[in-house]
């Protein structure tokens, strides 16, 4: 590009181009270098909606861990291919993504002891091939559970590791003063590389995270249930907590009362574009000779004064068989299927609301969906390596 072009108008051309072509041009000068690789350059180009989306699916093949990827464009799901994952540690789970990031969580072993784990989470940008390992806190309590969340700020563009520890949902009061309140959460910031407590805007000790989360702009979104004892009577309430990325703070959306009272089992939360949905099952029992059974209902879950519920669609097929596990960029419903109630075997499948067909992509087990689009984020970071 001409010196006598304005350096403001390359800079704009420069945001408007693929990942692969910025980076071969960090080697044109090293003006260009130095733009390219700043964190106002990264977020400006993050925020861009014209970057290629894709489809990440773990999955699990003969009790292994396998992983595709698929563009996310009009010739879905034609383009897939296999990526390269350098994950460092054993046992990896996604965790999930934002601003074209994956996270995974695992654990290392220090020395030749199963007993000597390290839990580890890795963060991973398979567009620019730049990896980095994260240690994790240590467990400290017996009879605890620790949910991992991650997510990308989307005013710093500073990728975020929320380290929650909770009671194990079942333990009584009794053992609460191991920890001193039901809640601890750190937070793990990349940008300073570390941990650091924090100790106001807690949720109720009586909630309990349930289930994978979901990214949508800036918070992070999970299935919860609330526990309270009414005169020696258990009570559950189903909600959903978010955790803000700007500012640390957690918030709980109330469900509706038909949901609020549902087994755990019968609604998640999903991205479908960039909205929030919940998913409603229906578990009222399987009848195979019942093919328009209802199996799921998706709701848009709508930000204002208060929280609204729309039903989008509903997706008929043998209700105990069929599970939604994501959405492509056109709103297509990603479905995991098992064709029969004894079959371990099971299909990923794309359905389409309005034909009710579904057209079958993979078999395997344990399918997780993520979304993602591809950025610079990791770019500039000295701690991290390329693969």
């Amino acid at each position: 590009m001409s010196d006598e072009v304005p350096f403001h108008i390359q800079e704009a051309i420069l945001k408007r181009l693929p990942i692969k072509s910025l980076i071969q041009f960090r080697s044109v000068s090293r003006t260009w270098k130095s733009l390219i690789d700043s964190s106002e350059f990264i977020a400006a180009h993050s925020v861009s909606h014209s970057q290629p989306q894709h489809l990440f699916v773990s999955y699990t093949d003969t009790k292994e861990d396998k992983y595709i990827s698929f563009l996310d464009d009009d010739s879905f799901p034609q383009h897939r291919f296999v990526p390269s994952l350098p994950l460092s540690v054993r046992h990896p789970h996604i965790v999930g993504s934002s601003y074209g990031l994956l996270c995974f969580k695992g654990y290392q072993l220090s020395g030749s002891s199963y007993n000597n784990r390290k839990r580890m989470a890795v963060l991973l940008n398979p567009s620019i091939r730049k990896s980095i390992a994260i240690p994790l806190p240590d467990m400290l309590y017996k009879n605890h559970k620790i949910v991992l969340g991650f997510g990308v700020c989307p005013l710093t563009i500073d990728t975020k590791i929320v380290h929650i520890t909770q009671m194990r949902w079942g333990w009584g009061s009794e053992l609460k003063s191991e920890i001193g309140n039901f809640w601890e959460v750190k937070v793990y910031k990349l940008s300073s590389g570390k941990f650091t407590s924090l100790s106001g805007n807690l949720p109720s000790i009586s909630t309990h995270i349930i289930g994978p989360q979901v990214v949508i702009g800036k918070s992070i979104y999970w299935c919860a249930v609330d526990c309270a004892t009414v005169d020696s009577v258990l009570k559950t309430r189903n909600l959903i907590m978010s955790f803000d990325l700007t500012n640390e703070n957690f918030e709980v959306v109330d469900l509706p009362d038909r949901i609020a009272i549902l087994p755990l089992s019968q609604f998640s939360v999903s991205k479908l574009r960039e909205s929030l949905v919940m998913v409603e099952y229906n578990r009222r029992g399987y009848d195979p000779t019942d093919v328009e059974q209802v199996c799921c209902i998706v709701w848009m879950v709508e930000r204002g004064v208060e929280r609204s519920f729309t039903k989008l669609f509903t997706i008929k097929a043998p209700g105990d068989l069929m599970r939604a596990v994501g959405f492509n960029r056109k709103g297509g419903p990603i479905m995991e299927l098992q064709e029969y109630v004894f079959d371990s075997t099971e299909e990923l499948v794309v359905y389409e609301p309005n034909s009710e067909l579904s057209n079958n992509l993979i078999s395997g087990s344990s399918f997780t969906v993520n979304s993602y689009i591809e950025t610079l984020v990791l770019l500039g970071s000295s701690d991290c390596s390329s693969y």
